[in-house]
């Protein structure tokens, strides 16, 4: 691309097009990426970056895998999309089946949504309609944790942080729901007596009125990058079970591997009711995701008034979308992904551990393949990405955290890269 297309694109972008959580005219510049090849980002200028986000957490086996390449073009050769009302087809099928094989065993039901956030809305609206069909339409609440987050749409909105997440302007609009404190931090801390008290007493003064449990399992991504110990998961579950309770977990961002076991829930060996997977289930391919369920919760929604469901998007289990999960799941599966995550964690925690020494730091903290830098105070996000650029690293950070999800496929001399980008903006704070 030409040097005056760049910036005739770019002009143009500046001036008309929405990016996220940004204004408009943006105020900070956007980076014209040409393309982008195994785990490597090429700029409009010719410049490479090793993407250190997976693209937000999806491309976990980087960009233009042939398997994958295959499976979208294969099936746009048969069929790009048709409506999933009165109507299927084998991409879903088996994508259905395999989610089924791979996730805890009591999750049987699966519902196609078009991303994250309509999965997370699905499965609120499965926990409410759950109940209302039990003859219960008073337990419409979610018990919840401070520091969480699950999308961006209004019923998403009203289980993330109330304080500190990104939605407060919509506080006076949106569902009231119970907020227990956050988690206190640390995967591998003791459990906290005091907060598991407070657990149980929130839940016990509210289960009259609560549908379920909703919490990101171990790792609370976009709300604060914080990992806590797999007892608090497992307390949840109990809590669940003596109140009658479903449990959401939002497996969006912690799923297919990023923690270091397939799922989120796998470090504390608990099965949700209701589980949300999406980011990497399509490789970073297609937007797709999938809200899974008990034959419980199935049977109890339909059992009610409606008979059905009530949700239908409109690109419901969309043929390529699918094909590409599938193909996916199986290139996930067929490769040694647990060492690759578990050497992906050995780099960055060598990386990594010097920096909470630094004075502007106040925090590191890695967990599989994920590493975080937490600042004292909010960070110059133009500044620090010009950093990790100048490091040959792309990374978006946000707030006080500068942090990475490379994908899994990265080389030991990629990840330290990695590394030694998030090193030097830490020096920089």
């Amino acid at each position: 691309m030409s040097p005056r297309e760049t910036e005739r694109i770019l002009a143009f972008d500046r001036e008309h097009i929405w990016h996220p959580y940004a204004p408009i005219p943006a105020t900070v510049p956007v980076h014209p990426v040409v393309s982008a090849k195994g785990v490597r980002l090429t700029l409009a200028d010719g410049t490479e970056l090793i993407d250190g986000m997976s693209s937000w957490w999806a491309a976990v086996h980087g960009y233009g895998h042939p398997e994958l390449d295959a499976a979208v073009t294969g099936q746009l050769g048969r069929m790009a999309h048709v409506m999933f009302g009165g109507l299927t087809h084998p991409p879903a099928v088996r994508l259905a089946e395999r989610l089924v094989e791979i996730t805890p065993e009591p999750l049987t039901k699966v519902f196609f949504a078009d991303s994250g956030s309509v999965a997370v809305e699905v499965a609120i609206k499965m926990a409410m309609q759950y109940w209302r069909s039990q003859g219960r339409p008073e337990r419409h609440r979610l018990l919840t944790v401070r520091g969480g987050y699950h999308g961006d749409t209004f019923g998403d909105m009203a289980v993330c942080d109330p304080v500190n997440g990104m939605h407060h302007l919509f506080s006076d609009v949106l569902a009231r729901h119970v907020f227990a404190p956050p988690p206190p931090l640390g995967y591998s801390a003791e459990p906290d007596r005091a907060y598991l008290d407070e657990l149980s007493r929130l839940a016990a003064a509210h289960a009259h009125e609560l549908a379920g449990i909703i919490v990101e399992p171990i790792v609370q991504g976009a709300g604060g990058m914080r990992f806590y110990a797999p007892e608090y998961l497992r307390a949840l579950r109990d809590i669940a079970d003596e109140h009658g309770l479903l449990l959401v977990l939002d497996e969006i961002a912690t799923g297919f591997g990023r923690t270091g076991e397939l799922w989120g829930c796998d470090h504390a060996e608990v099965a949700p009711d209701i589980m949300c997977l999406g980011k990497a289930l399509t490789g970073g391919y297609m937007t797709m995701a999938v809200t899974l369920c008990t034959d419980r919760v199935a049977h109890g929604i339909t059992s009610g008034e409606a008979g059905v469901l009530m949700h239908g998007p409109t690109y419901m289990a969309n043929p390529l979308a699918a094909a590409v999960a599938s193909a996916s799941i199986d290139l996930l599966m067929s490769r040694d992904w647990r060492d690759e995550v578990d050497t992906i964690e050995a780099i960055l925690s060598s990386g990594l551990g010097g920096a909470a020494e630094l004075p502007g730091v106040a925090d590191v903290r890695v967990l599989g393949a994920i590493g975080v830098v937490e600042a004292r105070e909010p960070v110059d996000v133009p500044a620090v990405q010009k950093l990790a650029m100048d490091h040959g690293v792309w990374l978006r950070p946000f707030g006080k955290l500068i942090y990475a999800m490379p994908p899994y496929v990265c080389t030991e001399d990629e990840v330290d890269h990695i590394a030694a980008a998030m090193w030097a903006i830490a020096e920089s704070l």
